[in-house]
């Protein structure tokens, strides 16, 4: 059974700073927990590494959809099921609101459980939460997209 998690963030960069900074894929580790590594293969294919409840998983996510400034949609095509997009909206006072909505399927017991507690919802909290330190400690992104 598949589970959804949406979570906003209010950053104090202007949206073509967000959108360029997130899609910096290969520094997602500086803000993501459990994200060793994430290498882009091809301009719409990234191998993820991460630990995801203790467990160490490896897949490769395929960029559906970039809109530069407003969203990055993916899904998993090898390894560890997931989905999920990205949205930019552009706020007055130089604001973004950056919503992640990620679908995922919990494998085995540990990962069952911890679906259970709404690990991963706060995990994608407390992503975010390091991406807006991050973004707005740097004053720029760090690359383009």
């Amino acid at each position: 059974m598949s589970t959804r998690v949406e979570k906003s963030a209010l950053v104090d960069v202007p949206v073509r700073q967000a959108y360029d900074q997130w899609t910096q894929f290969e520094e997602f580790p500086r803000f993501m927990g459990g994200v060793e590594s994430v290498t882009q293969v091809a301009d719409d294919r990234l191998d993820w590494v991460a630990e995801i409840s203790g467990v160490r998983r490896r897949w490769r996510a395929r960029i559906l959809e970039q809109v530069p400034d407003r969203k990055v949609a993916w899904a998993a095509t090898q390894g560890t099921t997931n989905a999920g997009a990205v949205t930019f909206e552009e706020l007055d006072g130089g604001q973004t609101s950056v919503t992640l909505v990620l679908d995922y399927e919990p494998e085995g017991l540990v990962e069952g459980a911890g679906d259970a507690l709404h690990l991963v919802e706060r995990q994608v909290e407390a992503d975010l939460e390091r991406f807006k330190e991050l973004i707005e400690s740097e004053g720029e992104a760090s690359g383009a997209w």
